[in-house]
């Protein structure tokens, strides 16, 4: 993917919100709510698994990178065995993190993972479908980055994040480059990047690395929201994006929205190019922000009762 792609992923999530038909932005609702947003909160430290570094650089890099690999499968989260307390993302990130502390993540390791290793790691039966599908592509996920780091980068995680030169969008364009990273969408006549994961890592190594050595990117600022189901979800209870009565009925059925269908693709489109109107009025107001804090404020909110209580629209991808 060549330089330029997180700009056009901006281009092309305006043009599907414009074009969309299942979604809508509500514009009379963006101003106010963007002063609603508590910007104070918008810094705050995380407390994310994944945001906690291991004793050595290498150790942190390939944690953070390999977590990120498999950091998908909303859809299937109400199947998972959930942790007490703990959602579906948090389950696997605390089951990822106490495996890297038993058995140091290798390139070579994560090329034999098996979906047996991956049931017992985060603790789903072999044979309890459609969660065992999960760990399935999870093991696929893990297969491809370890061979990936292998071939290109001799094993060293650490290299990979090197490789990306201080860049996020370099970082991106190297992820790019194994299959389940390749975050794109066509919509009618025109592809839509989104690169939910790929975009994150670079944030996720940011944090860990307290923004120095490794974790230093600067081009973070333009990285955009992280579309997912949650963040859509948390603008549409609040007012600013609206769905469509039909979408609405399949989502609060339960109903799966097929990967890559145009309600599926609307939602995480409308969502973006929301976030950067949002991003917009708060910088008009002498509040600079960037779209990635916004959406991790919307993303921790989320984890709200009043959220959790309303279904969600969920679809079973790898991208998120």
């Amino acid at each position: 993917m060549a330089a330029g792609v997180l700009d056009l992923i901006r281009d092309r999530c305006r043009e599907v919100a414009q074009r969309a038909t299942h979604v809508r932005i509500d514009h009379d609702r963006l101003a106010a709510y963007a002063r609603e947003l508590p910007v104070a909160d918008l810094d705050r430290p995380s407390d994310d698994p994944i945001h906690q570094p291991f004793a050595d650089p290498e150790s942190t890099a390939a944690f953070v990178v390999s977590l990120d690999a498999i950091n998908f499968g909303s859809g299937w989260f109400p199947t998972l065995r959930k942790r007490p307390g703990l959602s579906g993302y948090h389950t696997i990130a605390a089951g990822w993190r106490e495996h890297a502390l038993r058995v140091p993540i290798t390139g070579r390791g994560l090329a034999d993972v098996v979906r047996a290793d991956c049931c017992a790691i985060f603790g789903q039966a072999d044979d309890d479908e459609p969660a065992a599908e999960l760990m399935e592509l999870f093991a696929s996920a893990l297969n491809d980055l370890g061979a990936f780091v292998l071939e290109a980068y001799d094993g060293a995680f650490l290299a990979l994040v090197e490789d990306a030169d201080h860049s996020a969008e370099r970082l991106l364009a190297i992820l790019d480059q194994m299959p389940f990273f390749h975050d794109v969408s066509e919509y009618y006549d025109v592809d839509v990047p989104f690169y939910k994961r790929a975009q994150i890592t670079s944030l996720d190594l940011a944090h860990a690395f307290a923004g120095e050595g490794p974790g230093r990117f600067d081009d973070l600022d333009r990285l955009t929201m992280f579309a997912d189901n949650l963040v859509p979800h948390v603008l549409r209870l609040d007012g600013v994006l609206a769905y469509d009565d039909a979408l609405l009925a399949r989502i609060e059925a339960g109903e799966l929205i097929p990967p890559g269908t145009h309600a599926e693709i609307e939602i995480r489109a409308a969502a973006v190019h929301a976030v950067e109107l949002l991003r917009e009025v708060l910088a008009a107001d002498g509040h600079p922000t960037t779209s990635a804090g916004i959406d991790t404020l919307l993303w921790t909110r989320g984890a709200e009762a009043r959220y959790k209580a309303v279904p969600r629209h969920r679809t079973r991808t790898v991208s998120y």
